[in-house]
C-alpha cells in the first residue's frame, strides 16, 4: 500500500467516484430474477482496521455493515450501466467477490482497496440506511441486458438529489455525460426571416464638418440629407415622366427643371435626360453647357428613322444631347429657329425614343397651354410640377393653370393631387402678402410645397452649374427630387 492510496485527497476522490456510481446504479428488476443464481460467496474476514492516524473522521450517521451483508451488495453493482471510465489497472471482472476486502464505512473503504477498479465495489460504500441496496441483497444479481427499455432509460437519468460536497469538489459541472435537456424552439428556414434577423448594417460616419474629422454619427441634417438622397434614388418600375408647366413665363420653369434633372442625375448616378419641349424656341440652351454637340431637337427629328432601328444604341441618341457633368444628366435642347413648329406627333416620337435610353425624363414646356405637344406632355406625366415665385402674376398664371386641368377629366385632378410646388424666389421676387393668401391654397391643393433658397449662381442667368450652386440651394434641390420620387410611387402603384 502506497503513501498516496492513504493520502486524504485519495480518499475524498475514491469517496466521490463512489457516490456517483452509486447515483448511476441501474434498479434492479423485481419481477425478473436470473434463472441461474450466483451461490452466495462465503462471509470473508473483516477486514483489519488501518491505524487511527491514517482515517478520516467518521461519519457519525454511518453504522458498519458486516462483510456478508457488504458482498451482498458486491452482487448488485453492475458496471455495465457506468459510463465510460480510465482504464483501470486491473480488470475488476476477473476478481471474485470474496477476495475483496471489505470496509466498514466509507472513510476506510478507501484505505484497504487495492489498485484495482473501485467502481466494482459499490456496496461496500453504501451507507446503513440505503433501504434500495439492503433489500436487493435477498435477490440475485441481474443481467443489466435482460431488463426492459424503460429501466434502461431510468438507469441512466440524473439523479434528483444533488452531489456531496466531496463530489462537487471534483465534478464542480455536475456528472459527467449528463446535461439538462435543452427546451425545443422552432427553427425557420423562409428566406424573408433568415433576412430580417440578419443585423443591420452600421451607420456610415458623417461626411461633413466636426463629426467627420472625428468619425463621428452624422446629424440630424446629414441623416436627413442620407434619406432624400436615397428617396430620389428610388428605382421605378418603367420610365417616368416628370412636367414642370406654368403658362407665365420667367416663373422659374427653366432654372427648376435643370435643378430637378440634376440631383435626380447625382442621386441615381446617371439615366436622367432634360427635355426642352417649348413649341417654338425655348432658353435652355442658353441655360446649360454646350459640352459635345451643337444639335437641337429638329436635328433630332430628321435622324429619328435612324434612331428608331432596333439597333440603335443609347451612344446614337446622344450624339443630339448634351451632356452635364457636374449634374451627371443629358439636355435635348428646343429649336433655335422658327422654321419648325413641334407638335403633338412629334412630342410621341420623341417620348418614346428617350423612354428607350432613359430611365426619367424632365419635361420643359413653353407658355402656351393651347399648344398640341404641351397637351401630350400633360396626358404623358406622372408628376406635374409647378415652379412659381411669391409674385402676383406668377401665381395667379399658376392657379388659373389648375383650374383649367381640374375640368379636364379624372387623370388631370389625379396629376393635381399628385403635384409639386417649387417655389423659387430671385432677389426682390418675393411679395410677403401674396405668401400669406396663396401658401395655403397650394398646400390644400397640391401634395407638397418645397422652397428654394435664392441662389446668385442662378439669378446670373447663365449656365448652370451644379457645384457652383450654394449648399442649401442643393439641399432644396434634393428635397424636391425625393418629394417629386415619393409622388412617382404613389402613381405607379395606383393605376391610372
Amino acid at each position: 500500500m502506497t503513501d498516496s492510496h492513504n493520502s486524504g485527497q485519495h480518499k475524498d476522490r475514491e469517496a466521490a467516484a463512489a457516490e456517483v456510481r452509486r447515483m448511476w446504479q441501474p434498479t434492479p428488476s423485481w419481477t425478473q430474477p436470473d434463472p441461474n443464481p450466483a451461490p452466495a460467496p462465503p462471509p470473508s474476514p473483516p477486514a483489519q482496521k488501518p491505524p487511527r492516524s491514517s482515517q478520516a473522521t467518521p461519519d457519525p450517521d454511518e453504522v458498519e455493515e458486516p462483510a456478508a451483508e457488504e458482498d451482498k451488495h458486491d452482487a448488485l453493482s453492475d458496471s455495465w450501466s457506468q459510463p465510460a471510465a480510465p482504464a483501470p489497472a486491473a480488470d475488476p471482472w476477473t476478481k471474485p467477490a470474496a477476495h475483496e476486502p471489505a470496509g466498514d464505512s466509507w472513510s476506510k473503504a478507501a484505505a484497504h482497496e487495492p489498485a484495482g477498479d473501485s467502481w466494482s465495489k459499490a456496496a461496500a460504500h453504501e451507507p446503513a440506511g440505503d433501504s434500495w441496496s439492503k433489500a436487493a441483497a435477498h435477490e440475485p444479481a441481474q443481467d443489466p441486458w435482460t431488463q426492459p427499455a424503460a429501466q434502461e432509460h431510468a438507469a441512466h437519468e440524473p439523479q434528483a438529489s444533488g452531489l456531496s460536497p466531496a463530489a462537487q469538489h471534483f465534478f464542480p459541472q455536475g456528472i459527467p455525460g449528463q446535461h439538462p435537456p435543452q427546451p425545443d424552439r422552432q427553427v425557420s428556414y423562409r428566406s424573408d426571416e433568415l433576412l430580417q434577423a440578419l443585423p443591420l448594417p452600421r451607420e456610415a460616419p458623417a461626411e461633413k464638418g466636426v463629426r467627420s474629422v472625428l468619425r463621428l454619427r452624422p446629424g440630424t441634417n446629414e441623416r436627413l440629407e442620407r434619406i432624400a438622397r436615397a428617396t430620389a434614388a428610388t428605382a421605378f418600375r418603367r420610365p417616368v415622366t416628370i412636367t414642370i408647366a406654368n403658362p407665365k413665363g420667367g416663373s422659374g420653369k427653366t432654372p427648376t427643371t435643370l435643378l430637378l434633372a440634376g440631383a435626380l442625375g447625382q442621386a441615381r448616378g446617371g439615366g436622367v435626360v432634360a427635355w426642352d419641349n417649348n413649341e417654338l424656341r425655348g432658353n435652355m440652351h442658353l441655360r446649360t453647357h454646350d459640352t459635345n454637340s451643337r444639335s437641337t431637337v429638329t436635328d433630332l427629328l430628321q435622324a429619328m428613322q435612324m434612331l428608331t432601328q432596333p439597333d440603335a444604341r443609347l451612344g446614337d441618341v446622344g450624339a443630339y444631347l448634351r451632356h452635364q457633368v457636374s449634374g451627371q444628366y443629358d439636355v435635348l435642347t428646343s429649336a433655335t429657329t422658327t422654321y419648325a413648329q413641334i407638335e403633338a406627333k412629334d412630342f410621341d416620337q420623341i417620348h418614346r425614343l428617350l423612354s428607350r435610353f432613359y430611365k426619367v425624363l424632365v419635361i420643359d414646356t413653353g407658355n402656351n397651354e393651347g399648344s398640341s405637344n404641351w397637351r401630350e406632355a400633360m396626358k404623358a406625366s406622372d408628376v406635374l410640377v409647378i415652379p412659381i415665385k411669391w409674385k402676383s402674376l406668377s401665381c395667379a398664371a399658376a392657379v388659373q393653370m389648375l383650374e383649367e386641368l381640374d375640368h379636364q377629366g379624372p387623370d388631370a385632378q389625379r396629376l393635381i393631387r399628385r403635384a409639386v410646388i417649387a417655389v423659387s424666389n430671385g432677389p426682390g421676387d418675393v411679395n410677403k402678402e401674396v405668401e400669406k393668401q396663396l401658401r395655403p391654397y397650394f398646400e390644400s391643393r397640391a401634395a407638397a410645397v418645397v422652397d428654394i433658397p435664392t441662389d446668385p449662381h442662378i439669378a446670373a442667368e447663365g449656365p448652370l452649374d451644379h457645384s457652383a450652386l450654394q449648399p442649401s440651394t442643393r439641399r432644396a434641390a434634393l428635397e424636391l427630387a425625393a418629394k417629386v420620387a415619393e409622388q412617382i410611387t404613389i402613381a405607379l402603384n395606383v393605376p391610372r
